[in-house]
C-alpha cells in the first residue's frame, strides 16, 4: 500500500466530508505547493451588475465565487499572499500534522457554508457592496482541537 501524502488525505478527506461543494486539490510540484480550490455558486434573481475583483462586470443569472487556500514551503514556494483566502506552511517533507489537514477540511466546510449563505444575502440586499470569504485563524485553531490526538505528520508527496 502506498503511503499516505498531503495529497492523498485531503482528497480522502475532501471526498468524505465536502460532497456539496466544489473543492479541487492543485499540486504544483515545481512551486512546492498544495492548493485547494474552491467555488461558490448563487443565483443572480435580480440580474444585478456584478464587479468582480477584476474590475469585470458580469449580469450573469448564476454567479460564481472561486478561491483557494494555499499550502507552501516556506523556504522554496514563491507566491503572491493576496491570491488566496489564507496561506499555510508545512514543514518540508515532513509535510503537516494530522490534526491541522484535518481541521482544516472541517474549517473550510465551515467557511463554504457560511460563504454561501453571505454570497446569497449579498445578490438580494442591493444595500450589501462586497462579498468576501474571511478565514479566521483562531476559528482554524479551534477546529484543530478536535483532532488534538492526531499528532503524526502527513508527509508532503515526492513526484
Amino acid at each position: 500500500m502506498a503511503k499516505e501524502t498531503m495529497l492523498t488525505f485531503l482528497d480522502t478527506q475532501l471526498n468524505k466530508k465536502m460532497n456539496d461543494y466544489e473543492v479541487a486539490i492543485d499540486w504544483d510540484p515545481k512551486n512546492h505547493t498544495i492548493e485547494l480550490v474552491f467555488l461558490l455558486f448563487a443565483q443572480n434573481k435580480e440580474q444585478w451588475q456584478i464587479d468582480d475583483v477584476s474590475g469585470v462586470k458580469t449580469e450573469e443569472e448564476v454567479i460564481e465565487f472561486e478561491d483557494g487556500i494555499l499550502l507552501y514551503n516556506p523556504e522554496k514556494s514563491k507566491f503572491n499572499q493576496e491570491d488566496y483566502l489564507a496561506c499555510l506552511p508545512y514543514e518540508g517533507k515532513k509535510g503537516l500534522p494530522q490534526k491541522d489537514l484535518a481541521g482544516l477540511v472541517d474549517y473550510l466546510k465551515e467557511i463554504l457554508e457560511q460563504g454561501t449563505s453571505d454570497l446569497i444575502d449579498f445578490l438580494s440586499d442591493e444595500t450589501l457592496e462586497i462579498f468576501e470569504l474571511t478565514f479566521d485563524e483562531e476559528k482554524y485553531q479551534d477546529a484543530t482541537k478536535k483532532y488534538a490526538n492526531e499528532t503524526a505528520y502527513i508527509p508532503y508527496p515526492s513526484y
